[in-house]
């Protein structure tokens, strides 16, 4: 099986990110203003580098409650995010299983190597994609695509902790895992996800 990663969150733990940005409430709007951003330019048809709508999302949290944010701080910060703990032991079980394991995320290609290179996961992924390399956003069904077409006639599955990115997949025809993260649900109204599970490793032996 083709296993599909998101990185932000999925992989990576963005609360590292709590005293750049000003705390875990801060550090949640301003990731959620990113997501907003991502589903209004995706929805509308265009293409924005996600880097520039992370900067741009920090700045105006940061001015919404009257702080000040150093965006070299918030692109070494992101660059830096460590992996949640059960990351590393669910890859390696997935890989022992003989699935073929890959990320994709809306970062651009060298951050998102970057990010996988410092977190220590870049040896157990056999391939990084980006959205960046096709010109859309997740959750438009090109950056799905890219990656399903790297691997033809393998069966896909994509693993996040976000329910936009798993409609997202859904639309595009990929099977979908939801990893249920503290605060993580389904997305209401929609198709349920193919699997379910709190951690990694739990998810790993239902595959």
């Amino acid at each position: 099986m083709l296993c599909v990663f998101d990185v932000n969150e999925t992989l990576l733990d963005l609360a590292a990110m709590d005293a750049t940005i000003g705390g875990p409430e801060l550090r949640r709007e301003w990731f959620g203003l990113a997501i907003h951003t991502v589903l209004t330019v995706t929805a509308t048809g265009g293409y924005r580098d996600f880097a520039g709508i992370a900067g741009d999302a920090a700045i105006e949290v940061a001015a919404r409650h009257g702080r000040e944010v150093d965006l070299a701080e918030v692109a070494a910060g992101i660059r830096a995010l460590p992996a949640h703990p059960d990351v590393e032991p669910g890859l390696a079980k997935l890989r022992e299983k003989g699935h073929t394991v890959v990320a994709l995320t809306n970062s651009p290609l060298a951050t998102a190597e970057a990010q996988l290179q410092n977190a220590g996961l870049a040896p157990l992924l056999d391939r990084i994609f980006s959205a960046e390399q096709v010109g859309r956003l997740k959750p438009a069904p090109e950056p799905y695509r890219q990656v399903v077409a790297a691997y033809p006639g393998e069966r896909a599955v994509l693993i996040a902790a976000h329910d936009w990115d798993i409609a997202g997949a859904q639309a595009a025809g990929l099977e979908t895992a939801l990893l249920t993260r503290p605060g993580v649900h389904p997305l209401p109204g929609s198709p349920a996800p193919t699997y379910t599970a709190p951690t990694l490793p739990e998810l790993a032996e239902l595959l």
